[in-house]
């Protein structure tokens, strides 16, 4: 009878483990495709914004194209069209505008 019960708690704690380390697999696949790559994002757009300077091209997040004019603390000033500035905040800069030249 007793070795029954031994064998029964025996084979009940090896599914636990593998439980376990199924979770454990689970929370690190997560972590690597989805919070790492979006802290690395995060930290590539901070790096970004931190470094604009006069007469760089960007987008800002509502989608306007312009060139900066001048970056002033948390601001940056941009030339949108002929003698057309507008400030915004630098958060607001989404990414860098690269033209592309049409093939002839």
């Amino acid at each position: 009878m007793y070795s029954i019960l031994l064998q029964a708690s025996a084979t009940g704690n090896t599914p636990m483990i593998y439980n376990i380390l199924l979770w454990v697999a689970i929370i690190g696949v997560f972590y690597f495709f989805m919070i790492r790559p979006q802290q690395k994002k995060q930290k590539d757009q901070k790096s970004f914004v931190e470094n604009l300077k006069k007469g760089d091209s960007v987008v800002t997040v509502g989608g306007l194209h312009g060139r900066i004019v001048s970056v002033e603390g948390a601001t940056v000033t941009l030339e949108v069209d002929r003698g057309v500035k507008m400030t915004f905040e630098k958060s607001s800069i989404a990414r860098e505008l690269t033209v592309t030249a049409k093939p002839e």
